[in-house]
Order: C-alpha cells, then sequence, then structure tokens
C-alpha cells in the first residue's frame, strides 16, 4: 500500500522533496496574523516517515496519510478564531493562529513547540536560555492541542518551562491531570479516568465480566490501559488478554502484532466484548483484518475512534458485529457546517492544509464515497505533484459534512472560546495590540479562572485543568444498508450514570445484554462462586450455599449466613427460613393418647377411693393399712397421674420447675407408705425375736413416712433454688427449634431419682421376705411385682432418655411414669378389688380365721402354734412355731412341747387345740 509523502511545508511551491524545508516559515501548515497570535498543534498527517538510510541526520521528515477528521479540527480553530474576531469579545483586539502538522510523532510536535517558544520577533526565532522567564515574550501566547495524549505529554513538559498555557480538545490520558508535572496543561474534555469508569460501567450494565483490550504502544494506549484495568478490577471484570500494537504505521511488525491480535480473539471464543484504545488509523488496520476473519464481536470504542466515519463507511463493516463508544459530548456546531459550505472561498495561500485537501479532491473526484476517502488517505505524494495545477479544481461539499465528528470540532471551539476569555481577562486594564502587555504565564493564571458559556451553561476548568463535560453514548447502527454512527445515551460523568432520551434508545441498550461474555456461566441466586485454579476471579464454578447459608443475587463471592439462630436455609437456598417451633402439643395424637392414660389413671384412683370408701369395714380394706394409709397412697396416685399434664404443650418456668418436683415428691409419698405396709406384713408374720425387734424399732409409720417424703422435699428445694430447671430452645435439629425444659442439673435430677429407686429397693427386700403369707392376704407379693415394674420401667428409661431428642422426649418421661404408676397402682389395688367385687365370701372375718389358721398348720406340719404375740401399737400379728408334736395324739391331747427358734427346747405350756384356735382369731383380729 503506497503512503502519500507530504513536504508540507514546500509542497505547494514544488520545490525539491528530500530537503523541502528550508526555512521555519515552510514549517507552518496554516496561519494568520494578529495582534495575540494562538498556537495550533494537530496530527493532519497520520505518521512520519523514516528514512532508511544510515546514518540518520537530525532532519525532519516527511508526512503520510492525510486525516480528514483532525484536518477539520484546525478548520474549527480557524473558524472559532474568525468568529471571535468578528464578534465584540476582544474589543478591537485580533487574534492570529500559527498551526502547525505533529504527524502524530513527538519529535515533529517538539520542534513546533520550540518554534512557539522563540522569542517574539526574534529574526532568528531563537529560544533564549534564562533563568528567569517572568518578563519573556514568546512567539505565541497559548497554544490548542496536541491530538494526542503522547505528543501532549512531551509538549507540555517544554512549555512548562514558560508556563505556556495548553489547551487540548482531545488528549484524555489521566496523568495529564497531574499539575505538578504538568502546571500549564488543560483539556476542554474529561479525562480517562471518566471515560475507562464509564466503559466499565457499560460493561458491568450488560453482565460482561470476561473480555479484551487492545491498545497502542505508547503513552496514551498504556495509561488508558492502566486506568481501564484499575476500573475493571474494582468492578470485577476481567482482562482475558491484552494485546499491544505499536504506536506507529511504518513499524516493521505492525502488521505481524495485528494478525496475532486477530488470532487472540479468535482464539478466546468466550470472549465476545472487545475494548479498543486505539487512534484511527490503527483501529483501520485492525478492523479490515478482522472482518477477512469473519470475526463478529462487541467493540467498545474509546474517544479517538468512536465517530470516526471512515471507519464506519468500511466496507462490510456490519460483518464485525456492534460497535459501541464513548465521544465527547457535541454542542451547537451549525455555524461550523455553514463555515464548511463557504470554504471554497476561503483563500489557500496561508493554509497548506486546505490546499493539500483541494489537490487530494480533485484527483480522487472520479471514485464514490468510500473509495475516494480511501483514496485521499493513500494517494502517493509523486501523483499528487504530477496533477498540482494540471486538473480542475473539484470540491465536493458533502464530504467535509460527513465527516465531521462533532465532540471533537465542539471541544476545540471551546478551547479557543476559552483561551479567548482568558485574553479577555487580561486586556480588560491593558492595551493588548502590544505583543508585550501580558507574558503567557500571566494568561494561565487567568485561564485558571476562566468561566465559558457553552450551551447556555456555565463551564469552567477543574483544579486539575479538566473541564466534566459528559459523554455522548455512540451506537453504530444499519439504516438503509450503511452504518450510522447514533447517540444512544449520555452518560453523567460527575453522577456516574447513563441518560436516555426515549424507550427506544434503552431498548437498544438492552439489547446488548443478549450477548454473552463472560468466563463462567452466572451463579444464580442460591449458588456462590467457587473460584478455580485460573488467575483471573471471573472464571470460578458456581456451587450451591450449604445449609444455614444464603445468595440473594447473582454472581456472588461468598454466602449469607442466617443471622439467627433461630433461621435457616436449605442448600441452594435464596433466602433463610424462620425455624418451626416444635413442642409436645396438646393436639398431637401421641400426646392426646398419653392424656386419655392418665385421665383413665386418675378415674381408676377415683374408683378405687369410692370402693374402698363402701367397703370400710371389710378385711380387706382393714388388711391394706387402713383407710388413711389408703387414701394417702391414692392421693399420690392422683398427683403422679396429675403430674403428667406438665410435660405437654408449650414448657414455661412454672411448669418446667412444677413437673419433676411434684412427680418425686408424690412418688416418694406412695413409696414411703408402701414402704410402711411391707413392714407391717413382715412385723405380723416373723417368728425371729432379733428381727421382731429390728421391725419394731422401725416400724413408725407416721414419723418415717414424714422423714422420708422431707428428704425428698427437701431435695427437690435445693434443685429449685440453686439449679433450677428453665425453658430452652434446643437447636439440633436443622429445620426447628425444640422448647423443652432443661432440668438445669443433671445430678440433682439424678439424686431424685436415685432416692426414690433406693426407697423402692428397701421396700422391695421387705415385700419380699413376706412374699409366702396366706393367699388373699399376700399384698407382699404383689408390692414385689410392683417394685418389679418400676425398677424395669425406669431401667429402660435411662438409657432411652440420653439417647432421644426432640419434640416427643417429655413423652419418653410421661410413658414411664406412667407405666411405674399403674404398675404400683394396680399391684398394690387391684387385687383387692377384685376380691371386694367379686370375691365377697373371702371378704370377712371368719375367711381370713380359716386361711391363717391354714397357713399356720401348713407352715409348722401340724396345728399347734406357740408363742403369740400381738403388737398393739400395730396390730400386726407376729408368731413363731415350734412343733414338737411326736404324733397326732399327742397334738390332739395338747402334750406338745414349743420351742423359739434358735433356743434351746423349753417344755413349754401344753396349749389345746381351742386356745391354738383363739390365738390365731386374735391374730387375725388385729390384722
Amino acid at each position: 500500500m503506497a503512503f502519500v509523502v507530504f513536504l508540507i511545508p514546500c509542497f505547494a511551491i514544488g520545490t525539491d522533496v528530500a530537503f523541502s524545508c528550508r526555512n521555519a516559515d515552510d514549517f507552518v501548515g496554516a496561519s494568520s496574523p494578529g495582534d495575540v497570535v494562538i498556537g495550533g498543534l494537530f496530527a493532519v498527517h497520520s505518521e512520519m516517515l523514516h528514512p532508511e538510510e544510515d546514518p540518520i541526520k537530525p532532519v525532519i521528515q516527511n508526512c503520510a496519510g492525510f486525516e480528514i477528521q483532525v484536518f477539520l479540527q484546525t478548520l474549527a480553530m480557524i473558524h472559532a478564531i474568525e468568529t471571535i474576531n468578528n464578534s465584540t469579545l476582544l474589543s478591537g483586539v485580533t487574534l492570529g493562529y500559527e498551526i502547525y502538522d505533529t504527524c502524530a510523532e513527538v519529535t515533529k510536535a517538539m520542534a513546533s513547540a520550540l518554534r512557539f517558544m522563540s522569542k517574539f520577533n526574534s529574526s532568528e526565532d531563537a529560544v533564549e536560555f534564562k533563568c528567569n522567564y517572568s518578563d519573556y515574550i514568546s512567539r505565541v501566547k497559548a497554544v490548542t492541542g496536541a491530538s494526542y495524549s503522547e505528543v501532549s505529554m512531551a509538549v507540555s513538559r517544554l512549555l512548562a518551562l514558560q508556563l505556556i498555557p495548553q489547551v487540548s480538545p482531545a488528549s484524555s490520558a489521566e496523568i495529564l491531570s497531574d499539575k505538578i508535572r504538568f502546571p500549564s496543561f488543560f483539556r476542554t474534555i474529561p479525562s480517562d479516568f471518566h471515560q475507562t469508569r464509564a466503559m466499565t460501567h457499560l460493561i458491568c450494565e450488560s453482565g460482561w465480566n470476561w473480555i479484551g483490550v487492545i491498545a497502542t504502544d505508547d503513552d496514551n494506549g498504556r495509561f488508558a490501559l492502566e486506568s481501564f484495568g484499575v476500573q475493571a478490577m474494582a468492578n470485577n471484570v476481567c482482562i482475558a488478554f491484552k494485546e499491544m500494537l505499536p504506536a506507529y504505521l511504518s513499524d516493521s511488525t505492525f502488521h505481524t502484532k495485528v494478525d496475532h491480535a486477530i488470532e487472540k480473539i479468535v482464539k478466546e471464543t468466550r470472549v465476545n466484548v472487545i475494548v479498543v484504545f486505539m487512534r484511527q488509523f490503527h483501529v483501520l488496520k485492525l478492523f479490515k483484518k478482522a472482518i477477512e476473519r469473519n470475526v463478529k464481536k462487541i467493540w467498545i470504542a474509546s474517544d479517538n475512534w468512536s465517530a470516526a466515519v471512515k471507519i464506519s463507511t468500511i466496507p462490510n463493516i456490519r460483518q464485525l458485529g456492534t460497535v459501541v463508544g464513548f465521544g465527547f459530548k457535541s454542542g451547537d456546531i451549525s455555524s461550523f457546517q455553514e463555515f464548511l459550505r463557504n470554504l471554497r472561498e476561503k483563500p489557500t495561500e496561508n493554509n497548506r492544509f486546505l490546499h493539500e485537501y483541494i489537490v487530494l479532491s480533485s484527483v480522487c473526484a472520479h471514485l464514490e464515497y468510500h473509495d475516494f476517502q480511501t483514496c485521499i488517505a493513500n494517494q502517493s505524494q509523486d501523483d499528487l505533484l504530477e496533477n498540482d495545477g494540471s486538473k480542475p479544481q473539484i470540491w465536493r461539499d458533502d464530504f467535509l459534512n460527513a465527516n465531521v465528528e462533532p465532540g471533537f470540532i465542539h471541544s476545540t471551539i471551546l478551547a479557543v472560546n476559552a483561551i479567548a476569555h482568558a485574553i479577555k481577562g487580561q486586556c480588560r486594564d491593558r492595551d493588548c495590540k502590544d505583543p508585550s502587555a501580558f507574558t503567557p504565564w500571566e494568561l494561565l493564571e487567568e485561564l485558571k479562572k476562566v468561566i465559558v458559556i457553552d450551551d447556555g451553561k456555565e463551564v469552567k476548568f477543574d483544579s486539575n485543568g479538566d473541564m466534566s463535560t459528559s459523554y455522548d453514548v455512540l451506537l453504530w447502527k444499519e439504516v438503509d444498508g450503511h452504518m450510522e454512527i447514533t447517540t444512544m445515551a449520555e452518560y453523567d460523568a460527575e453522577k456516574g450514570g447513563f441518560i436516555f432520551e426515549d424507550e427506544e434508545k434503552k431498548k437498544d441498550f438492552l439489547a446488548l445484554k443478549k450477548v454473552q461474555s463472560t468466563c463462567s456461566q452466572h451463579c444464580r441466586p442460591g449458588q456462590v462462586k467457587k473460584v478455580t485454579e485460573s488467575p483471573h476471579t471471573c472464571c470460578y464454578e458456581c456451587v450451591y450455599c450449604p445449609e444455614n447459608h444464603y445468595s440473594n443475587q447473582t454472581d456472588m463471592d461468598y454466602c449469607y449466613r442466617c443471622n439467627n439462630k433461630t433461621y435457616w436455609a436449605p442448600i441452594n437456598s435464596t433466602t433463610c427460613y424462620r425455624k418451626t417451633i416444635y413442642f409436645l402439643a396438646w393436639t398431637d395424637w401421641f400426646a392426646i393418647f398419653l392424656l386419655l392414660l392418665s385421665a383413665f389413671g386418675v378415674v381408676l384412683v377415683l374408683s378405687i377411693c369410692v370402693i374402698f370408701t363402701k367397703n370400710l369395714d371389710t378385711p380387706v380394706v382393714k388388711a391394706s393399712g387402713g383407710l388413711t394409709v389408703c387414701y394417702i397412697i391414692l392421693f399420690s396416685h392422683f398427683l403422679i397421674f396429675l403430674s403428667t399434664v406438665f410435660f405437654i404443650d408449650v414448657p414455661t418456668e412454672f411448669k418446667c420447675k412444677t413437673r419433676q418436683a411434684l412427680f418425686g415428691v408424690s412418688f416418694t409419698l406412695c413409696i414411703s407408705c408402701i414402704l410402711i405396709k411391707s413392714l407391717k406384713i413382715l412385723l405380723a408374720f416373723s417368728f425371729d425375736p432379733k428381727l421382731q425387734n429390728f421391725l419394731k424399732c422401725m416400724y413408725k409409720p407416721i414419723p418415717t413416712v414424714v422423714t422420708c417424703t422431707g428428704i425428698q422435699v427437701i431435695i427437690c428445694t435445693f434443685w429449685l433454688i440453686f439449679r433450677t430447671p428453665f425453658v430452652n430452645q434446643n437447636f439440633s435439629i436443622p429445620r426447628a427449634i425444640i422448647l423443652e425444659c432443661n432440668e438445669g442439673s443433671v445430678v440433682a435430677f439424678g439424686i431424685m431419682l436415685g432416692y426414690i429407686a433406693a426407697l423402692a429397693f428397701i421396700c422391695f427386700i421387705f415385700a419380699f421376705k413376706g412374699r409366702k403369707l396366706p393367699e388373699n392376704y399376700n399384698e407382699a407379693k404383689f408390692i414385689t411385682f410392683g417394685m418389679l415394674i418400676y425398677f424395669i420401667a425406669w431401667i429402660v428409661f435411662i438409657p432411652v432418655y440420653a439417647t432421644t431428642f426432640g419434640k416427643y422426649l417429655p413423652a419418653v418421661e410421661i410413658i414411664v411414669v406412667l407405666i411405674s404408676n399403674y404398675g404400683i397402682l394396680c399391684c398394690t389395688f387391684l387385687p383387692k378389688c377384685y376380691i371386694i367385687l367379686y370375691k365377697q365370701e373371702t371378704n370377712t372375718k371368719s375367711a381370713f380365721l380359716k386361711m391363717v389358721y391354714t397357713y399356720s398348720s401348713k407352715s409348722a406340719g401340724s396345728v399347734a402354734v406357740s408363742q403369740v404375740s400381738l403388737d398393739s401399737k400395730s396390730s400386726s400379728l407376729r408368731a413363731t412355731v415350734t412343733d414338737s408334736c411326736k404324733t397326732k395324739n399327742d397334738s390332739v391331747n395338747g402334750n406338745c412341747h414349743f420351742q423359739v427358734p434358735g433356743q434351746p427346747l423349753v417344755k413349754g405350756k401344753v396349749l389345746p387345740k381351742n386356745a391354738a384356735r383363739t390365738t390365731v382369731r386374735k391374730r387375725v383380729s388385729s390384722i
């Protein structure tokens, strides 16, 4: 591809190509005299050619690649100056200009900057070295430009030596806001900080997090990439790859790097969004190669090329996908468009850029729109020299207006207006027709305070020298078969949000979200990102939130924990749920069943009480210890059945304290009374004198019952005072809260049960010894059986209670209480009730006498009965009989001897048969 090589200072006169620049004036691209001269730096050409011969000489080289868009910016500067000169803003003071072509090259721009810094009216354009430039009058008072940040950085450092104000309409690098390094730099656009933040905002709003970045390998590209990287990281956007292209098209590796970048884009199939920080001619080359490879992505354009018509008119540009970018906010440029329509009437003697454009237009006039544009950029200089003046000038009115980028034009006009307003401030009390009226550094101070009216709004430079204007969000949209650059939204740089004019444009914005560009699929609510071995945080696996954790947003980095024990969450949950509260409720079928058993027990107790009351004088009732003892035992059974009620429904402090104490004291009272009955029975039928003495000492009914029960009362009192039971929330079940009574002290609970067990064991021993009593009088046998039921129930209870949890834990204790209570109640009273109700013939005094007599006869082997002793206090029968009768006749005749067990045989008193029967009758009566 051939490039147009221009000898910018000498093209119009057609002098020798190699050494066309003979003096400094030949170096100027466009100029106009004035009282106050403003310099201009614009990259009208895209590259500066570098000679291949060796050695390289310090000669300013020719440039190539005419840039229509930048040429329009030079026209915008000229138009703004002419407008000001035709107004009353400066009151007779005219502005002049000198505009130079930087050819997008720092070296060329530095040469122009040296010309700006030369001393005013110096015949040799010399830059004097001075320690103090306060009184130094330079050739220009201010500079507009440059087009690229890399060039502006170099120029600004040089101009800062004399503090010559520099106002750029296009350089957006964030580093230029540093007033320590660039004290005289201003710009009428926002810095790249806002642009990269806007890009990141767009990416996040669209749901993308896996993108590629391509930038030029120069200061502007590197700083933009760094700023974007910081913004991306802060918003969890990952950069899949970064490709840097050479800053100059003349670089021998340029095409190789472009091919490598395209290969990277094709290879990364999950990357569907590419951010491009490049100059227009770089993008042009990249896109042509991408079209050849059928690459279709979403391209996010920087302000350098987002509104570039020469790129949007590339053939088959629609195949690239969607282009969305950010351009500088434009204002009213209608006057500039009118200026372009009248441009053919302007003289070209002092505007080599305009002359070059006219020649190029004439050479390429026969071509269609896009080919015409390509021809202008690629026409060789030899052809232009050959055709210069030989072809008639042909002017295309539509071409320049079609290539206007409103954002750059507006910012250029705004830059000139800002300088003009600063000059106005300096000329209030000075004669500014005199070039030495003020120095550049004085204008710099005035520029910091200047306020410009732009579209009815006041704008000014902030402390960083930036104007906080907004961005236009541009969308390249196909309309009637060709690509149009439309404004989709406005981005407010200060508030950081998008503003849509209508719903149709908002739909265009929402349509972008249909494209996926993520390293991993989005994690749904209920899931959380799990980072894989990839170094990028955007590459992850989606795993479910564990139990009791939740996530309620997409792509969360961690799950929230349910912040209270009363809440729970299942696996893969999006919210927490209140735990269900469980307890053994009245309405529970098992609770109803247990209550019915308790109620039946109460009815049984009352029935027994009625039966015993009606048969108060019968031997069976008397043999049970009398009505008082029976009432006490039955009342304790009633309280035990009643205590089960406190194990059901919502646990309260009162229920927790009452149920165990009531059960413990009631059961102890019951066992104490049965213990007294066991002692009484054993005492009645014991013939061992030692045992009799011991039992007589032990048998004190009221003190014994009071003492045994009192000890249990003391145990429960200490328990309730020092380690009282309380209501506890059991969280052992993941999705439920079990309301239960915590016993407060397991030791106290064990002591209470252990004490009851000890009394039951003593009662069991005494009853076991009296198990061989007369059949109808054998209460000890039933007491023994009742105690066995108690022991079995509570032995089974201990491991079951220790291993059971949940709302049915109280039911376990209710069951064992009912079993032991029913066992003792039934064994103690049901046999007697059976006799009272169904064997009334045995419930007589004579029947009892006969039973005792038969029992005594069987136990001794004869009917002789020795010493009979009745204890009047206890009314119990005690007898020890040793039969020494040798024959039946001895027994009949009363010739028997009686021997106390364990004593020598003593010839006792002969007891006649009738006397023996009388003694037995007395025993029965005492019982």
